[in-house]
C-alpha cells in the first residue's frame, strides 16, 4: 500500500526534526519542515507498546528529488501526483485524506491548512516550548488585552 514516510520520534526530538529525519532515512530525500498538517489519535494500537498513539503529519519542502530508498523499510518508493494518490485504492484512508488536504492547500493556499510553529518562553526561566497553531492575522499578533 502507498503511504507517506514516517516513524517514531527519538527522545527529545522535535516533530519537524523527526519528519525530516524519517523522510531522509526512508527515501534519501533531503527536506525542510514547513508545518504541521494534522494529528491522528488512536488508543489500543497494536504497535504502540500499550500506549495511546499520536500520529503527527507534517508538510515538508523537498530540498532534493533523487530517491534512494531504504529497502529494509520500503518495498517501493516514488514521487506520485497527489491527484493520482487520492484516486488510488491501494492506500490507506489517512493517506488519501492528507493528499486531499494538500491538494486543497495547493489550490487555496497553505495558510488554509497549515498549523505553523512559534517558539515561546516557558514559565520556567530560560526554557522555551513550541506552540503549533493557525497563523494569526498581523492585526492580532501584537494585540494586547487592553481592548
Amino acid at each position: 500500500m502507498w503511504k507517506f514516510p514516517g516513524g517514531l520520534s527519538e527522545p527529545g526530538e522535535d516533530l519537524g526534526d523527526t519528519a525530516v529525519r524519517e523522510v531522509f532515512e526512508e527515501t534519501g530525500i533531503k527536506s525542510e519542515f514547513r508545518s504541521l498538517l494534522s494529528i491522528r489519535q488512536q488508543h489500543t494500537s497494536p504497535g504502540a507498546f500499550g500506549k495511546s498513539d499520536m500520529y503527527i503529519i507534517c508538510r515538508l519542502k523537498p530540498c532534493s528529488f533523487t530517491i534512494n530508498f531504504c529497502q529494509h523499510e520500503c518495498l517501493r518508493c516514488e514521487w506520485m501526483d497527489l491527484s493520482d494518490l487520492v484516486k488510488t485504492e491501494n492506500t490507506t484512508p489517512i493517506t488519501r485524506r492528507v493528499a486531499r488536504l494538500l491538494l486543497y492547500g495547493y489550490k487555496e493556499g497553505f495558510d488554509k491548512i497549515d498549523l505553523t510553529m512559534e517558539e515561546l518562553p516557558a514559565v520556567y526561566t530560560g526554557l522555551f516550548y513550541k506552540l503549533y497553531h493557525k497563523e494569526l492575522p498581523e492585526n492580532y499578533k501584537a494585540m494586547t488585552g487592553e481592548n
